[in-house]
């Protein structure tokens, strides 16, 4: 079991997909840490960027062996590569509620701001693919995300209270 979890400024008693927002790096879904630290950063920041509510960590156990021997499509991302730039270039693209992927679980390197910034620029044909590479493994995160894109995912999250 794996200890994961989410920064919001509401307490979390069931995860609402409807609720996820379209363009973040793995794709609509719901998104956790397993770092605590990192994701009370992340929440307090955006609670005091747009002054709204306070910061909650909500905190959940996932069973990844259980999710991977019951079938659960899992791609990990050991580092930043081209595959996960491209992965995420082409979610972030993404304005459609449709996933352009079929996995159930993607864990890999978040793009912080950062990395962020390197991708927009990658985006708009300022620097090459290798360069973003280049540059946001130089410049990027260690922070891990899980990215749970459905409800067959959320089964195997466990809210702790």
């Amino acid at each position: 079991m794996i200890q994961l979890h989410h920064g919001s400024n509401v307490a979390i008693d069931s995860v609402d997909l409807s609720k996820s927002k379209n363009g973040k790096d793995f794709g609509k879904g719901f998104y956790l840490n397993p770092d605590y630290e990192q994701a009370l950063k992340w929440v307090r920041t955006r609670v005091d960027f747009y002054n709204f509510g306070k910061a909650i960590v909500t905190s959940f156990l996932f069973d990844i062996d259980k999710a991977k021997q019951d079938g659960l499509n899992i791609k990990i991302f050991d580092s930043y590569s081209t595959e996960w730039a491209k992965f995420v270039v082409s979610n972030r693209k993404n304005s459609t509620q449709t996933l352009i992927h079929d996995y159930d679980v993607v864990i890999g390197p978040i793009a912080d701001d950062s990395v962020g910034n390197q991708i927009r620029r990658y985006m708009q044909n300022y620097i090459t693919i290798e360069e973003l590479i280049t540059e946001i493994k130089f410049y990027g995160s260690k922070a891990i995300q899980y990215y749970f894109a459905n409800e067959k995912a959320l089964q195997y999250l466990k809210l702790q209270k």
